[in-house]
Formats: structure tokens, C-alpha cells, sequence
């Protein structure tokens, strides 16, 4: 099923400023040596960490691999229990950056999975991402630009990618409503898990 538009709340992400400070002085990271890892600035690390800034979903995804958790660790959504069932009226949706998703896996795993809507026209598109590991993704609605490397892919509705995340890739939707997909991804938990690079040596400030 295709995700609907989110709450008018979803983009509220309060847990995420403390959870980052809480993963960095558990790694036993300075903010400098946390930030080379994540390819980011200290500067905006630290606006991150207290909150003046909300992270991008590829963003999540790069901070999750530097501190060998998951996204759903980082919003403060790790159940008590784990369930390995994922009701459809199960966790709400989040926003990061404009980009939606709801969790479609269970917290704590080596794969992750969700499912997200990419909206038409934000920078977080641009964003290029490398890191080791692999990753499949499903259109369910829309028309999404993939890029691989040198190669660019426009994937319609039941169409399906799946690729090795050394690859530098990033996505955009191509249809001015958007596109919805499903996302999984592998999380690597060792040193490698910091090779995550945005579009430059810095992601935007």
C-alpha cells in the first residue's frame, strides 16, 4: 500500500539531539573525531546534537553506520521488546528533511527496512552516498532517478533496484508528486561502518 501524506506533527524528531550526544560519548568520540567519521563538519555536528538542526534522512542513515545502531535507536524508537511483527497501524510517520518514512522492520537487526516517500525537488536528492554494504529498494507510487555511479535509472511503479552501497548512488523522485518506495539496507557494525561520504568532504551545513 502506498504511504499517505504524514501528520502535521511528524516532522517533530525531539528525541534525535540527545540520542546523538548519548551514541557519540558511549563510542567515547570527541565531536571532531565523530564528525570526520560521519563526514561532516564539527560544526554541524554540533548543531545536530543540540537540536538547532534536524538530520536528512541519508543523514540518519550515515549516523546510524558511525555509531554501529539504527535509525529507529537514533529517534528514540527501540521497543522493549522486540517484535517481529510490524502492524500497519503500527509506529507513526517521521519526517527528516522532508523526506517521510515509516518503519517497516524490526529494531535491532542487521537489515533495516522502511518505507519512505522522497518528495519532488529537495537537495537531499543530491546527496551522494557511499558506504559498504548493499541495498534493495521497490517503487510502490511515483517515478523515482536513481544514479549508479555514471549510470542514471528511472524506475516506475513495481520496478526494483538492488545494489552494492560502495556504488556512490543517490536517489530523487522524477514525478512531481513524489515517489513511495520500500527501503532496506544492511548495517554494518565495525570501523568501515564510517566510510559515509555526503557530496563533498562536508554535508550541507
Amino acid at each position: 500500500m502506498t504511504p499517505g501524506p504524514a501528520d502535521p506533527g511528524a516532522g517533530e524528531l525531539p528525541a534525535v539531539a540527545p540520542q546523538l550526544r548519548e551514541l557519540r560519548r558511549r563510542s567515547g568520540l570527541t565531536l571532531e573525531a565523530a564528525a570526520a567519521r560521519a563526514r561532516l563538519s564539527p560544526a554541524h555536528l554540533s548543531r545536530l546534537e543540540t537540536g538547532r538542526r534536524q538530520p536528512s534522512l541519508p543523514l540518519l542513515l550515515g549516523l546510524a553506520r558511525t555509531y554501529g545502531t539504527t535509525v529507529s535507536e537514533l529517534l528514540g524508537e527501540t521497543p522493549a521488546v522486540p517484535d517481529p511483527i510490524v502492524r500497519a497501524g503500527g509506529p507513526g510517520a517521521r519526517e527528516a528533511d522532508g523526506w517521510t518514512y515509516w518503519r517497516a522492520g524490526g529494531s535491532g537487526r542487521g537489515m533495516q527496512a522502511l518505507r519512505v516517500h522522497v518528495p519532488h525537488g529537495r537537495s537531499q536528492g543530491e546527496l551522494v552516498r557511499v558506504h559498504p554494504g548493499e541495498e534493495w529498494l521497490y517503487v510502490l507510487g511515483g517515478r523515482l532517478r536513481l544514479h549508479l555511479g555514471e549510470a542514471e535509472y528511472l524506475l516506475d511503479p513495481g520496478d526494483s533496484a538492488h545494489f552494492d552501497s560502495l556504488t556512490p548512488h543517490r536517489i530523487a523522485a522524477a514525478s512531481a508528486a513524489g515517489a513511495d518506495l520500500l527501503f532496506v539496507h544492511t548495517l554494518l557494525q565495525s570501523t568501515l561502518a564510517g566510510v559515509c561520504l555526503g557530496g563533498g568532504a562536508t554535508t550541507h551545513p
